[in-house]
């Protein structure tokens, strides 16, 4: 039960997610094809927001949910990393037109075939695990 905030934060993204339409394939393809500014004006919200709350870490005026300072690591610059991440993900991104975090609003609202794709992150998600530790990360 005390974690029950965290289950209700969920719940109210997976609405925002849902009510901005976020989650539609059809915004994903207009913004793969450049036709409409919809879904860079949310991903750019997101970046400003993300910076500005990354920056409040830093400045130890946000502390994490116990009140303790987080601690925010600087990586190292890795460009080639960088660049295959990203192509991999926005591959994968287009070819399912789910980003991973709408796909559990789109099995929400009754899209079956995403459950092929959530099944394939999870499978990932493991693999990575079992190999994350032989991987140049």
């Amino acid at each position: 039960m005390k974690n029950i905030k965290f289950l209700i934060i969920g719940v109210l993204f997976g609405i925002i997610l849902s009510k901005t339409e976020v989650v539609s394939w059809y915004r994903i393809y207009e913004m793969f094809k450049f036709q409409s500014f919809h879904m860079y004006g949310v991903i750019g919200s997101a970046v400003v927001i993300g910076i500005v709350i990354m920056q409040l870490f830093k400045k130890e005026v946000i502390k994490d949910y116990l009140g303790n300072k987080v601690v925010v690591k600087d990586k190292e610059k890795g460009f080639v990393k960088t660049l295959v991440g990203g192509t991999i993900f926005g591959l994968g991104w287009a070819l399912s037109g789910a980003c991973p975090g709408p796909m559990y609003v789109l099995a929400g609202h009754g899209a079956i075939a995403i459950l092929v794709v959530l099944f394939g992150a999870v499978i990932g998600a493991f693999f990575y695990g079992l190999l994350s530790k032989k991987l140049p990360n």
